[in-house]
């Protein structure tokens, strides 16, 4: 079932901010906000033009876009670089996907998370720019795929719940790979607070 990755995902990653995270986190209400606006964008489609688009993958990319707006001029000439490898990946894998589909060997949306998790590690050394040529990259390849279908006059919705599952799909690789990234320092500082700890007693 499409979107079923997206909702998981979604919605554990909000319980997550809303229960568990710390309150005086300055972007716990931010993210929450971001994700409840998703969701309830994901079931909203318009046309512009002669394409149809998901409103939650629309709004993905304005998101992202001002994120990188943040940034200092290099740094957002060097996100809209990676953002562009990820879209060429994106289109290349969906139009291999279509003329040659005999080497899709297990589910597509694991080949292309897994691709895409392996090149945002490869781009980028945070979590957060992961993140966002990820799905940046991913909703300006939705774009172009569609544009180059529309040409053979083939319908396509943007941002479909194919986008956001693989999307969702690689945010949750990446997570996983930041936390093992992070394990060394995490233990580190667990030791040391808990020799402090035993300093302390004796």
């Amino acid at each position: 079932m499409e979107g079923l990755i997206f909702y998981w995902s979604c919605w554990a990653f909000w319980i997550y901010l809303t229960f568990i995270l710390e309150k005086q986190n300055p972007f716990r209400v931010k993210l929450a906000a971001i994700v409840l606006i998703a969701l309830i964008l994901s079931n909203i489609q318009f046309m512009v033009g002669e394409f149809e688009i998901q409103a939650s993958g629309l709004f993905i990319l304005g998101i992202c876009y001002l994120f990188i707006s943040q940034e200092k001029r290099g740094g957002i000439i060097y996100f809209f670089i990676c953002s562009f490898i990820i879209t060429i990946a994106y289109v290349t894998f969906h139009l291999f996907e279509i003329f040659d589909p005999i080497w899709i060997v297990f589910k597509k949306e694991w080949m292309m998370g897994i691709a895409l998790w392996y090149l945002a590690i490869l781009l980028q050394k945070t979590l957060k720019g992961r993140l966002i040529i990820i799905f940046a990259g991913g909703m300006q390849g939705e774009i172009l795929y569609a544009y180059i279908l529309n040409k053979f006059q083939f319908p396509y919705l943007i941002g479909e719940f194919a986008y956001l599952d693989v999307c969702s799909l690689t945010a949750l690789l990446l997570a996983g790979w930041s936390t093992l990234e992070n394990a060394g320092t995490i233990l580190q500082n667990h030791f040391h607070f808990f020799e402090k700890g035993k300093q302390k007693s004796s």
